[in-house]
């Protein structure tokens, strides 16, 4: 859809629905009975804006998909490239805690009911949303068991009404709650392996991450429960349609010498102090960016004037809802920000500042991103692409960073600054993608990545890519090695865990392995 049918469909939709709801990862952002919102379709792009008492938002509209009882929307941060998830229900009182708790009970019932018809030579057992934050099992998640003689099933499933990031993150759960119930059960019972159960039509991320987890420690079964209380068994051998398409590699030193009268005159306005600290990244081949730390604070464009193909250089400084033209009359303005930035955003701040706590990620991969053989010393220090682009049907990807090995093989960095609960089959996603990428050749015998500008000169070998997961020591979430250890052995996987003190000093306190070689 264009902008302008996006923008109008969004009007349509809070016009339509007064008192609903607007939440992020499940989390009520905005009341839209006590919210306010505009909506744009300009410059080819549909803005979000929402702002109350409490925050601010702004969000470029990607796409819409409307559900039963919500809208679902793609969006993008402004300043960032990796899409985002949210949903608007039509109705406030649909998902109060009442609701919620209600809705889990009903689901509860349903699910005993569906196993005991499909499965009724198993008796259910221990079937319950319990909450319990020592293993990391939220309420969202039914969990139980089917149960014959010695042997069982680990299951576990998620209704219609959750967040479809919450019905994501159901095969990180169902691997924990395998794990608990072998340990659990250890001496009295066999636990094959784990069953799925999904809302028709939301398995996709699931099935494609189950065909990755490792056959010899389990068996792996996904169902959908379609209308009529039916199941149906999704073959998770096939990751079904992971057609992508891949951005097209630029010139980064290109669009640099095309940004340089712009790139000039920012500098030109930040003491000389300041400019050395200041990092310039092409994002694509009409914009540039400048960055303290991995956080953007301009940005430079080539935008195409009104009615012609001649191109003008637009400047714009702060982001979001505050992104702002660099004009004479604004220049005040960049200045006071460039101060209160520089002066809280370096590596011996103050944690405490939100200017220094904003985008740890970013920073983390600005900091690394420089020198990875840091990280190992076998990596490519030449070849880094950072944030590739890669389309699998609707859904856009971006991976944090992208090199090859010395000796050709591509490796994946996946970057963290906090405990995720998700990180590990976050990094899965993006490994599969380049993982199909690699598969595609041309008659050639050239792959997607070499065609679209990747890598050149360098011969890329056919073995499948290396995953890393970077992140400080302290924030590796408890459950990760777990879930890490049920990955097929074709993911060659590595952990690199940092010190406190990566902003300053990145070093590497420890190293896991897993995989094939």
């Amino acid at each position: 859809m264009s902008p302008t049918e996006l923008a109008r469909l969004l009007e349509q939709f809070f016009a339509d629905h007064p008192h609903a709801a607007l939440l992020e990862d499940g989390r009520v952002l905005f009341e839209m009975t006590a919210a306010h919102y505009s909506i744009s379709a300009e410059h080819g792009r549909c803005v979000l804006h929402l702002w109350s008492e409490e925050r601010n938002t702004v969000r470029t509209v990607l796409g819409l998909e409307a559900r039963k009882e919500t809208l679902r929307i793609r969006v993008r941060r402004l300043g960032t490239q990796r899409p985002q998830s949210l949903e608007v229900l039509r109705d406030r009182d649909q998902r109060t805690p009442a609701t919620r708790a209600l809705s889990r009970t009903r689901y509860l019932v349903l699910l005993e009911r569906l196993l005991t018809r499909h499965f009724n030579e198993y008796k259910v057992e221990s079937l319950h949303t319990a909450m319990d934050l020592e293993h990391s099992f939220g309420p969202a998640y039914a969990r139980g068991l089917l149960v014959r003689g010695q042997q069982c099933w680990a299951l576990i499933g998620v209704n219609a009404e959750e967040s479809q990031a919450t019905i994501d993150g159901v095969l990180t759960l169902g691997i924990l709650w395998l794990a608990y119930c072998r340990e659990h059960g250890a001496g009295k019972r066999v636990c094959q392996g784990l069953k799925v159960l999904l809302p028709a039509g939301c398995c996709s991320t699931t099935r494609a991450r189950m065909a990755w987890l490792n056959r010899d420690l389990a068996q792996w079964e996904l169902y959908e429960v379609g209308v009529g209380e039916d199941l149906e068994a999704i073959d998770t051998a096939d990751q079904g349609n992971l057609k992508m398409r891949l951005v097209h590699a630029f010139s980064s030193q290109a669009a640099i010498e095309r940004a340089q009268d712009g790139l000039a005159r920012v500098l030109s306005l930040l003491p000389p102090e300041m400019r050395s600290r200041v990092a310039v990244r092409a994002r694509s081949a009409h914009e540039v960016t400048l960055s303290l730390y991995g956080l953007e604070f301009a940005r430079v464009r080539q935008e195409f004037v009104s009615d012609s193909f001649t191109r003008q250089c637009s400047l714009t400084f702060g982001a979001g809802a505050n992104e702002t033209p660099l004009q004479e009359d604004t220049e005040a303005v960049f200045a006071e920000l460039m101060q209160r930035l520089f002066a809280s955003r370096y590596p011996g701040g103050s944690a405490r500042n939100p200017l220094f706590r904003l985008q740890p990620e970013a920073w983390l991969q600005s900091t690394l991103g420089e020198d990875l053989t840091q990280i190992d010393d076998s990596l490519c220090t030449h070849r880094i692409y950072h944030q590739v682009p890669a389309f699998a049907a609707a859904d856009r990807a971006m991976l944090d960073l992208l090199t090859v090995t010395r000796s050709g093989r591509l490796a994946v960095l996946e970057l963290k600054a906090n405990e995720d609960l998700h990180f590990p089959l976050q990094g899965v996603d993006y490994w599969i993608r380049v993982h199909w990428l690699q598969q595609q050749r041309s008659s050639t015998g050239k792959g997607e990545l070499e065609r679209n500008g990747y890598f050149p000169d360098i011969q890329l070998l056919p073995h499948s890519p290396l995953l890393y997961y970077i992140v400080p020591a302290l924030r590796v979430h408890p459950s990760m090695e777990t879930v890490l250890r049920h990955l097929s052995p074709a993911i060659a996987w590595t952990l690199v865990a940092l010190n406190e003190g990566w902003r300053s000093e990145p070093r590497v306190i420890f190293r896991k392995r897993g995989g094939s070689a």
